[in-house]
């Protein structure tokens, strides 16, 4: 059984710790004459602003969707993104937004409820408001839900003491007593990963399967303590995590707790396009689901590609953003050819190409 936290529920929900968009903002109400775009960004975290900036700085009308919700927001800060190292989440975001409207691209606090092919091709974009706007391609980066699992207490400290990625924040409790909630078949890889950040690591079984034999001799090899039982409850102290109970009434000292949520793609509102989750493995186990796309984010739907975290899993800060340019890079590829296509078409029948730089493209194309 699991449970989802507050920052990491439905893309339907806003998070009020990240202000509202200021800088070249949309606002559109049902009665709105509805917008075109050439390129709609469905979510605004590091992928989908890095997607904006690339096509924004080649001159493509770009609008970016988003609730204001990032999966990232309960951490103190961003880290292994070069030359941002420790910057915290909500300032490396509103200086993503302040450099897309610097070129042109605009951003809307709203919610997806649903896209679908319009009758010309392009595609329509329902939001929450009840507006549309409409764009010839799609980039979707609205990240994934952490599904944790249902152990009391455990939500409120995610984020802080209880933590998912050594490299994310294993430095932070660096040669601290770290304790590791098993429960699933990868629990003793994670164990043994976070032996590298500290000596002093213990892997509770919780709901996870049995060690094996060989398995049981590598955590004992790497001196990882085992505690067998599920644990009912974690214990703080100040705010902070200060143990772990189990069934039989024991508590555990520890000072950060890891485990391995399952991951789900935030993607609901694609599958009247078609799209449907898949299931992303690890080790030979599902760790989640994703929508499925090739090495630049083309999905199996003509016109919409996917970058970050909803179309990989286990993508770093720094990874969305470089595959939010990759796919921005292949979106304008995809939109030239077809903008020389009708150049080509209007040509053959003697009719006036629409303003250069291209025939559908520009921030002028509004």
């Amino acid at each position: 059984m699991t449970t989802q936290t507050q920052h990491t529920q439905t893309h339907s929900q806003r998070h009020t710790e990240y202000p509202q968009y200021t800088d070249r903002t949309v606002t559109t109400g049902p009665t709105e004459r509805e917008r075109r775009h050439d390129v709609v960004v469905i979510g605004g975290g590091t992928a989908g602003l890095s997607g904006a900036l690339t096509l924004a700085r080649a001159r493509r009308s770009v609008l970016v969707i988003d609730a204001g919700q990032p999966r990232n927001a309960p951490a103190d800060g961003v880290h292994m993104y070069l030359g941002r190292e420790g910057a915290p989440p909500g300032d490396l975001l509103a200086a993503g937004r302040a450099e897309v409207a610097g070129y042109g691209g605009e951003m809307l606090s709203a919610t997806v409820v649903t896209a679908e092919r319009g009758p010309a091709g392009d595609f329509r974009v329902v939001l929450d408001t009840g507006a549309t706007v409409s764009a010839r391609r799609l980039l979707v980066t609205t990240g994934l839900v952490d599904e944790l699992p249902a152990v009391p207490g455990l939500a409120g400290l995610w984020g802080k003491d209880v933590l998912h990625c050594p490299y994310c924040h294993g430095w932070e409790v660096r040669d601290q007593a770290i304790g590791i909630l098993a429960t699933g078949p990868l629990a003793v890889h994670q164990a043994l990963l976070w032996r590298q950040w500290s000596e002093h690591i213990t892997l509770f079984l919780h709901t996870g399967p049995e060690p094996g034999e060989a398995e049981y001799e590598e955590l004992a090899a790497r001196g990882v303590a085992v505690v067998e039982g599920e644990v009912t409850a974690l214990e703080t102290a100040g705010g902070r995590l200060s143990g772990v109970r189990l069934a039989d009434g024991r508590v555990v000292g520890c000072r950060a707790l890891a485990t391995a949520p399952r991951f789900t793609a935030r993607a609901g509102f694609l599958a009247a396009l078609g799209l449907e989750p898949v299931g992303q493995e690890m080790g030979g186990h599902v760790i989640g689901s994703r929508i499925a796309a090739d090495p630049v984010g083309a999905t199996a739907v003509p016109g919409v590609w996917v970058a970050g975290n909803v179309a990989n899993l286990t993508e770093q800060v720094i990874g969305a953003a470089g595959a939010g340019v990759r796919a921005a890079a292949a979106i304008n590829s995809d939109l030239i050819a077809e903008d020389t296509r009708r150049a080509v078409g209007a040509r053959r029948h003697g009719l006036t190409p629409a303003s250069a730089p291209g025939t559908g493209g520009g921030p002028q194309a509004r």
